[in-house]
């Protein structure tokens, strides 16, 4: 890179502005993961319940699928899937966490 290139305001500019969006969607989707981490842990409880099973790999499948399918672009594709294999497996933590303190406290 040229230093006139790096020392370019406009430069600078933009790089903080791209920035600022990509803080404004993490607090995005920091509330829509804990929202969802809600949701893992509701479905803990039912299916504590009804007895079901927290690993469900047709499922997980399915919400892979989902997000695949929403996808604007092929070449975003492996990312998202990593991310979602990721988040899943969280998911599950946290389910099986939940699953475990109602088991020792009897919910």
């Amino acid at each position: 890179m040229s230093e006139s290139t790096l020392s370019n305001p406009s430069h600078w500019r933009e790089l903080e502005e791209w920035r600022k969006k990509i803080d404004a969607i993490d607090r995005q989707l920091s509330a829509l993961l804990c929202e969802r981490l809600q949701c893992a842990r509701n479905i803990s409880t039912l299916k504590a319940r009804i007895g079901e099973q927290v690993l469900q790999p047709e499922r997980e499948k399915e919400v892979l699928s989902n997000v695949v399918s929403q996808t604007d672009s092929v070449e975003k594709i492996p990312a998202l899937e990593k991310i979602y294999h990721c988040i899943i497996e969280e998911s599950r933590l946290f389910q099986h966490e939940r699953h475990s303190e109602q088991e020792h406290t009897g919910e």
